[in-house]
């Protein structure tokens, strides 16, 4: 995410963050020091500045390198000066003040004392919002660290990045500022590695390809994301996908994400004419017309309830540990619902 604005999220969509995954947790600052500035340490002059922000909160983004001076990180007792540009990355907890544990499962794949990594479920909505005030990931977190006795601040979950409520896989979640503040920085350079697989109708004819497209609000439909190749509107994105498996009228794709701006894999494809399998905001419930296969149509409305969401699955994730420095690598097999819409599929066709 490097759009040059101060504030990179994306208002929400009803009660989902989707993939824009940095939705309302990171503000971006540019600053460029007053000619008449006088020398002061920089932690100090951006509690001047940012007046809402903690000394903790400023000394933990210094110690992340998230503080650039004049193009190179700067530790807490940098003097600024006139004419400094000064880039912060800052980071936000859920917007919510009040986050209530709640006995809730979750399925933790790795835990230390700086990160949890977590395979979520789909329907699982990530955090607190409208409509969905409890019965979230962040409230079975909160309950987890309860348990354990973390000393942690519930109301500050240190939420790195969001997938939506009917997408599944793999999430990490920051235990302290400092993992806060590094991770962020991972996911605001891109230098996290991650990859979706996705079910999409139709049969995707090149083996590979890359999606194009600025992405901004529907002018009509406000659910919904639309592309606008020539950059009028939205955001610059771009999904790369590599064809895993065809099944002559759905295609499974990985999706490798270079940006990651809101609904970016649904409204993508759906700009390219393969819209997501079930994915009912954009219509990818409906099935692929023209077919004359036996029993197609009861076929299809089987396979919806079979996978009754979006076939969309966060299968990989990747980052650097901020203690360790170590790299981090963690796989989510395939969710039961996918596995057996791919069983089903393969039978179809080979009884066809």
């Amino acid at each position: 995410m490097t759009e040059d604005e101060d504030f990179l999220a994306d208002e929400f969509i009803g009660n989902e963050s989707e993939e824009d995954e940095n939705s309302g947790l990171y503000e971006h600052l540019n600053i460029t020091v007053d000619k008449k500035q006088e020398p002061l340490r920089i932690d100090k002059f951006l509690l001047i500045y940012r007046q809402n922000s903690s000394r903790n909160k400023i000394s933990q983004t210094c110690r992340a390198g998230n503080v650039i001076v004049n193009g190179s990180p700067v530790k807490q007792n940098y003097r600024v000066k006139p004419g400094d540009e000064i880039s912060v990355l800052l980071t936000h907890p859920p917007r919510e003040n009040v986050i209530v544990p709640q006995n809730i499962p979750i399925k933790i794949v790795y835990e230390d004392d700086d990160v949890l990594v977590i395979d979520k479920e789909p329907g699982m909505v990530v955090h607190p919002g409208f409509g969905n005030w409890d019965g979230t990931l962040v409230n079975a977190v909160a309950y987890h660290f309860e348990q354990k006795g973390l000393n942690t601040d519930l109301d500050r979950i240190g939420l790195v990045h969001r997938i939506d409520k009917d997408t599944s896989g793999l999430l990490v979640i920051a235990k302290n500022e400092f993992a806060l503040s590094f991770l962020a920085k991972q996911f605001f350079d891109r230098k996290t590695k991650r990859l979706y697989w996705a079910f999409v109708w139709g049969n995707m004819e090149e083996d590979t390809g890359t999606i194009t497209g600025h992405i901004g609000r529907h002018p009509k439909n406000r659910m919904q994301m639309s592309v606008y190749e020539d950059g009028s509107v939205g955001k610059h994105a771009v999904t790369h996908y590599k064809v895993l498996e065809r099944f002559r009228y759905m295609t499974w794709v990985e999706c490798k994400l270079e940006t990651g701006r809101t609904h970016q894999i649904r409204a993508h494809f759906k700009h390219i004419g393969h819209t997501l399998f079930n994915d009912e905001r954009y219509e990818g419930h409906v099935p692929l017309r023209g077919q004359n296969l036996p029993k197609y149509k009861q076929f299809i409305h089987n396979m919806f309830e079979i996978l009754p969401r979006q076939a969309l699955h966060a299968h990989t994730l990747g980052f650097i540990h901020p203690v360790t420095k170590k790299e981090m690598y963690f796989e989510s097999p395939m969710p039961d619902d996918m596995k057996n819409a791919v069983e089903r599929w393969r039978n179809y066709l080979n009884n066809n």
